[in-house]
């Protein structure tokens, strides 16, 4: 990346907001820590004291480091008041921004050598939505830790919005969302396999005696409850009514699975729900594949654009898409290979794979 600087001749030897710049050995040189103090402020909404505990220091020692490279730089990177940062600087917002971009190629670095060097231990992030979590991820996260057993994996539970926003913020390696049609924005998405709903009553139900699986005019005669983005406009499940002149009593929402079930038991509504979320521990309630017009989903792995990534996380991918080369998945992320993914099976075939 090649940065535009603009020379000026005969500055001032101090100009407003900036420091007498040092001589070369007067100070030691810019260090990555103190670049990653700066976006840590940044990010924490210039509180000093939230970012130092975020990057496990202490506030004067952040506080230092900081005034250290405004004098190497030689000028203000904030706005005082006091004790407290107030503002960002012109110039601070600058170095900010290029801050970013030269912590996340040292990362990069470091994610190769280790790679290189066939390290089997770090962590990995995936933000994904209950259901993902809760009924698909496990058999492939215990692959992972049967054969990198020094990785720690975390998962943070989210809506798929917040998760696609976790991912580019950089607070997640992997974010697991699914779609109806388009393709995820915000990184490299990889389809990983394609799943129905189902519509879910209590034994008993009036929808149960009927016998018949119901067709969307039925299910509009009832009140709904379903996942949390289904009250958005543009969600597939308004779409589907919509397409049909109707509109959906969406009487519950919830981000969990297990609690749109518990609220179908109580009675409530009729559940819509992604398939994997119904087992044979549900002897009391009844689900049929909802109908056609809402359309089936694809779950993708999204994951970031000029990132590396360790091995171990291409490895989670595989796992989830065994139809999908791992060569080949690694070159489409290197920028070596535009994406032709096979299509992705059906979530009941995975399951046989990864559980066999």
């Amino acid at each position: 990346m090649r940065f535009g600087y603009k020379i000026v001749s005969d500055p001032p030897a101090v100009l407003p907001g900036r420091f007498p710049h040092p001589t070369a050995s007067a100070l030691p040189p810019m260090t990555l820590t103190q670049l990653r103090y700066l976006v840590a402020i940044a990010d924490a909404g210039l509180n000093i004291t939230l970012a130092a505990s975020r990057v496990h220091a202490t506030q004067p020692g952040l506080s230092k480091q900081v005034k250290q490279l405004e004098e190497e730089l030689g000028f203000l990177l904030f706005v005082r008041k006091g004790r407290s940062l107030e503002a960002i600087t012109p110039a601070g917002s600058e170095v900010l921004g290029r801050a970013r971009v030269i912590l996340a190629e040292a990362g990069n670095i470091r994610a190769y050598a280790a790679n290189q060097r066939r390290e089997s231990q770090g962590q990995l992030i995936i933000t994904t939505t209950h259901t993902q979590a809760r009924f698909v991820l496990p058999p492939a996260i215990a692959r992972i830790k049967r054969d990198f057993p020094q990785v720690s994996v975390h998962l943070q539970q989210s809506a798929e919005g917040a998760a696609l926003d976790l991912l580019g913020s950089g607070e997640a390696d992997m974010a697991v969302v699914s779609t109806v049609g388009a393709e995820p924005p915000g990184g490299v998405a990889v389809p990983l396999y394609r799943w129905r709903r189902l519509a879910l009553v209590p034994r008993g139900h009036a929808l149960d005696r009927g016998g018949a699986a119901p067709g969307l005019r039925e299910l509009g005669r009832h009140p709904l409850i379903s996942y949390e983005s289904s009250v958005r406009p543009e969600s597939s499940l308004r779409r589907a009514f919509a397409g049909a002149g109707l509109e959906p009593d969406l009487a519950l929402t919830a981000l969990d699975a297990d609690l749109i079930k518990t609220y179908v038991r109580a009675g409530l509504g009729v559940g819509i729900l992604a398939e994997m979320a119904v087992g044979s521990g549900d002897t009391d309630l009844r689900s049929w594949p909802a109908p056609v017009e809402i359309g089936e989903c694809v779950a993708w792995a999204v994951l970031p654009r000029e990132r590396v990534l360790r091995d171990y996380a291409l490895e989670l991918v595989n796992a989830l898409a065994p139809q999908i080369d791992r060569r080949d998945l690694r070159r489409v992320l290197d920028g070596n290979q535009v994406p032709d993914w096979p299509p992705p099976p059906t979530w009941e075939s995975l399951t046989q794979t990864i559980t066999s």
